[in-house]
């Protein structure tokens, strides 16, 4: 019996950290902590919001004026349209063929493009970049990999059907080699990328996920025929039909389970993917799994990323999108370290992590313990800006979203606050020692 009971509560900790509202609730317990100055790494300094507040707003201001509503949600379309507009036109050639593909269709093209262009956005590192020869431009970053990417779907590098080259699936997915991947990217040994062999594995790693979840994905492993289950989950309202937030994150996080490195946090043998010990919360941990910190970053880039065409597309709306939090990543992470909200506490990192005596960017793993409270006070830190803003500007959540907060201000401006303090590399105030399935 006691047994019984011990994986039924394993059970319902591992389906409650799957959860939406258990990033926020978690990462909470985290800023609590900071609040009493019981974290291990970092010193929270509350005062110091007002800078990033002021700070953001002044970008805001910049790049948006007065009409604010301008401003488009945080997602992989602006990542895409990078130098060029590139969805616009793709969706042009689409409605020139005879007969165009209908709205769900064109939905779903664009679902497999967005999301395999998600899961390659982890950081690329400060040495790579790609040029887009129909534009003539070269990027770095996530806009690099987000042109590169693009490209890819176009020449149909993901599709297993020589008939339909724009899409995404299991048989295209499941044929791509490590050096297929470096050719597509640019990558040489004069154009270093940071983490080639996780990123390639994670797009073997999709097309399992997609052919185990046909309810998902269906029989052909499609990314894009998860429409056909979100339109099962909706209700009509009027010509469009409303969709629960729940029901895409829950295709996400647990159709896209199989696709997540197997040697990372585990519960009961169960790998939990971007979930992390927080050794600040082992103190008052009263359960199996009380320390563990959520983040699923990755799946809530994608959610933001999908949400746009399936809603400019389709029409549908979702419900329940305050669960979705700010994305715990060293753009928005590391504003917060360049303006002094958060600062390492002196000597907590050991000087092995620093790559010289003369660095002041120390370099550490994404399991580290710094980096987990690093990320939950990301999380909490942005509702916390995000409302600060509105509040100076008079606005409801309704007129500025988080999702536009974090496009017109703390992700932009981390980038910024990162070039102007490190103009030689533009990267963050920590560096994250990435395998390309994490950031």
């Amino acid at each position: 019996m006691l047994a019984g009971t011990l994986n039924s509560s394993r059970e319902l900790m591992i389906e409650y950290l799957r959860t939406l509202p258990s990033i926020r609730e978690r990462c909470g317990r985290v800023h609590d902590l900071a609040k009493q100055d019981k974290l291990q790494y970092f010193v929270y300094h509350p005062e110091k919001e007002e800078d990033v507040i002021n700070f953001c707003i002044r970008i805001i201001q910049r790049d948006y004026g007065d009409d604010l509503s301008t401003i488009p949600p945080h997602g992989r379309w602006r990542h895409l349209d990078a130098g060029t507009s590139r969805i616009a036109p793709l969706i042009a050639h689409w409605d020139a063929l005879e007969p165009p593909p209908n709205r769900e269709e064109k939905t779903k093209r664009l679902i497999d493009l967005f999301l395999v262009s998600v899961l390659l956005d982890a950081g690329a590192g400060n040495d790579w970049s790609y040029h887009d020869e129909t534009s003539g431009k070269s990027f770095s970053r996530s806009e690099g990999l987000g042109v590169a990417s693009f490209n890819m779907f176009r020449e149909g590098f993901f599709s297993g059907d020589a008939r339909q080259p724009h899409q995404v699936d299991a048989k295209g997915l499941e044929r791509i080699t490590v050096e297929q991947t470096a050719q597509a990217m640019q990558v040489s040994s004069g154009n270093p990328m940071v983490g080639l062999e996780g990123r390639a594995s994670l797009l073997v790693n999709l097309s399992h996920a997609l052919k185990s979840n046909p309810t998902f994905f269906g029989v052909e492993g499609r990314p894009g025929n998860m429409i056909d289950y979100l339109e099962s989950e909706s209700i009509p309202d009027g010509p469009t039909r409303r969709v629960p937030l729940a029901a895409l994150w829950y295709v996400l996080v647990s159709g896209l389970t199989p696709i997540w490195p197997t040697d990372r946090t585990t519960l009961g043998g169960v790998p939990l993917g971007d979930v992390w010990p927080c050794e600040a919360l082992k103190t008052n941990a009263a359960i199996e799994g009380d320390e563990l910190v959520p983040f699923h970053k990755l799946t809530g880039w994608i959610t933001y990323s999908l949400i746009e065409p399936i809603e400019k597309i389709l029409g549908w709306k979702f419900d329940g999108l305050e669960d979705m939090t700010g994305l715990p990543e060293y753009r928005n992470g590391g504003l917060l370290v360049d303006l002094g909200v958060i600062s390492l506490k002196p000597l907590a990192i050991p000087a092995s992590c620093y790559p010289s005596a003369s660095s002041r960017i120390p370099r550490l793993p994404p399991s580290h313990p710094a980096i987990v409270e690093w990320r939950a006070m990301t999380v909490i830190e942005l509702d916390r800006i995000a409302d600060q803003i509105r509040v100076k500007l008079n606005l409801s959540k309704e007129q500025l979203t988080l999702a536009q907060v974090l496009e017109s201000a703390t992700w932009k401006g981390g980038r910024e606050i990162a070039k102007e303090k490190r103009p030689e590399s533009g990267g963050p105030p920590i560096e994250i020692i990435s395998d390309g399935t994490v950031f």
